[in-house]
């Protein structure tokens, strides 16, 4: 991107590529050794991905598990870096496997340098989004 885009800017065009379920975009948005941290991640997950390839794998199959509605609480903090914001947001959507409502809080610390996501720790419950015999993944357990 030849023009600054602040991480709060990238990440609210983000949101919309996951509202509109274009996952190949929001990868796009990504550096190519940009990494992805799951702090609460159980057992059997992915703790960290280490680059966008690993993302991409990582994230090619959430529209066939989650549609996502809207993002009707955000909240994103500036810290003294400038390169890093603090987001507090709530997701609504529906677990399309069983049909449930799907109604997520997330805290992400997100850096982004040059346009690009350069790191994103999300702090989020993968253990509420589980359906009977499959991971957020898809794969079958």
């Amino acid at each position: 991107m030849s023009e600054y885009v602040s991480p709060a800017e990238l990440f609210r065009h983000g949101l919309q590529l996951m509202l509109a379920g274009n996952i190949p975009g929001w990868i796009d948005l990504w550096a190519e050794d940009g990494t992805m941290e799951f702090p609460f991640a159980p057992e059997g997950w992915p703790e960290r991905l280490a680059d966008r390839a690993a993302i991409a794998a990582y994230m090619r199959d959430y529209p066939d598990h989650i549609e996502l509605h809207e993002f009707p609480h955000l909240e994103i903090h500036q810290t003294t870096d400038p390169e890093t914001i603090v987001v507090e947001m709530r997701a609504i959507g529906r677990l399309k496997q069983t049909g449930n409502p799907f109604d997520m809080t997330y805290i992400a610390v997100v850096t982004a340098q040059g346009g690009r996501f350069t790191s994103y720790r999300d702090y989020w419950n993968p253990l509420a989004v589980l359906e009977p015999g499959v991971d957020f993944a898809g794969t079958t357990r």
